[in-house]
């Protein structure tokens, strides 16, 4: 006697199942999944397609977890082999955010037998990054750019950009790594995204202390933020109405950041004095035609940092009489106290001044520097602790010295 084949699962047929189990008439499961009733008779009867968010309610009704039949789902995104961009796109972001890799797999992969549907890996990738979820958007982006035939398109190098900030994280060799990929590519981009990733590679460069890369994006920033302030003001002047440039910070930010770390990068190389050129670049940005509030308020920024890098290069070029007007500005501006004790300690260790009262009036903030998480800060506690050192041996202090030393291997391992 033949046995009877098993009836192959559907999503359906699953639906089906539990549904009996459970009970539920089409109007009580149409009330707890929020479904309309029509609607899902139609998906029931396999009248109507159905989207990822209406299968999650019904896994909310069931009592089912996330992910509940997605691997059933894949024929709601093809019909007669063509593919539907509103169920599948949802779907792959939804599979993306609860890690249901082994559903993504089988899509992708039928998906690439087509050429054009590289654009929808794409529009997952950026609906996900735009979301915040940054990490599951960096598969979608990979897959762009091995897959991307014309490597000057748009979405090809918009890939490369949205890559190389899902990647940036607390590992300074993935870093640098995640800018020799990306660097390539940067001028290929739109000039809205170019600006910030321009941006980005210059503040990486400061992390990774990494100077004449720093110069270099900073001098391309300050180049690029020119020319497309030149091209919004003539625009925004000769038509009373038009669609400002879209960036992710405010046009200024760029602007202002181009001359700011300049300075920074010559800083670091003990160019105080070319240094300081570049202050007057960001010190009064009120000129700025294309000011909102949020616009002023970043001018407002600028002018803070102007005086504190203009204290900040003075010290540095031994003027150390200048230190009593930079501990009052200091107390005015306390989000500027973790970069001012690092240039006050700089100084004293090399100038052989004594700073003791300095350090017993900033005492608290001193050590507050250990809950600093962020590489910058992290960065300044080190550096802090390592010219203290220098510091602690012209005062004679042995002990003090040691501990600083102890302190700076200890920071040395989470740097």
């Amino acid at each position: 006697m033949r046995l009877q084949e098993p009836l192959q699962r559907s999503l359906r047929s699953e639906i089906e199942k539990i549904q009996k189990q459970y009970g539920y008439t089409l109007s009580k499961l149409s009330a707890l999944s929020g479904i309309n009733h029509g609607h899902l008779s139609d998906i029931l009867r396999g009248n109507r397609a159905m989207t990822i968010r209406q299968l999650d309610a019904l896994a909310t009704a069931f009592e089912q977890p996330p992910g509940w039949l997605y691997e059933l789902y894949p024929d709601e995104c093809f019909a007669k082999e063509r593919v539907s961009r509103p169920r599948v796109i949802p779907y792959l972001i939804r599979c993306a955010e609860i890690g249901r890799q082994d559903c993504i797999q089988p899509i992708v992969s039928k998906l690439l037998d087509e050429q054009k549907n590289v654009d929808i890996l794409f529009s997952v990738g950026e609906r996900l990054f735009e979301a915040g979820k940054s990490k599951e958007s960096i598969p979608f982006y990979q897959l762009v750019i091995e897959n991307e035939k014309d490597s000057h398109s748009d979405r090809f190098s918009l890939s490369q950009y949205r890559l190389f900030r899902a990647t940036l994280g607390t590992n300074a060799e993935d870093n640098w790594k995640a800018v020799i990929r990306f660097e390539p590519y940067r001028h290929r981009l739109p000039e809205n995204y170019q600006l910030d990733g321009l941006l980005q590679l210059a503040n990486v460069s400061f992390v990774l202390q990494r100077w004449s890369d720093m110069e270099k994006y900073a001098d391309e920033l300050r180049l690029l933020a020119s020319k497309v302030y030149e091209h919004e003001w003539r625009k925004r002047k000769n038509a009373k109405t038009c669609e400002p440039l879209k960036t992710e910070r405010h046009l200024v930010v760029y602007y202002g950041q181009g001359f700011l770390l300049k300075g920074a990068a010559l800083q670091m190389q003990g160019l105080y004095g070319e240094a300081k050129k570049y202050v007057q670049g960001y010190a009064d940005l009120d000129w700025f035609e294309l000011l909102d509030n949020t616009g002023r308020m970043e001018v407002e920024k600028f002018k803070t940092w102007a005086k504190a890098n203009m204290y900040t290069y003075d010290l540095l070029m031994g003027d150390t009489q200048v230190l009593p007007e930079y501990l009052d500005f200091l107390d005015k501006h306390p989000t500027e106290i973790p970069a001012g004790l690092l240039t006050i300690m700089e100084v004293a260790s090399k100038f052989d001044i004594s700073i003791d009262h300095v350090l017993e009036r900033y005492s608290a903030e001193i050590e507050r520097f250990y809950e600093h998480q962020d590489q910058i800060n992290k960065g300044r506690h080190y550096n802090f602790r390592y010219f203290k050192i220098a510091y602690e041996l012209k005062r004679g202090r042995m002990n003090k010295a040691l501990d600083e030393i102890l302190c700076c291997m200890d920071l040395a391992d989470l740097c």
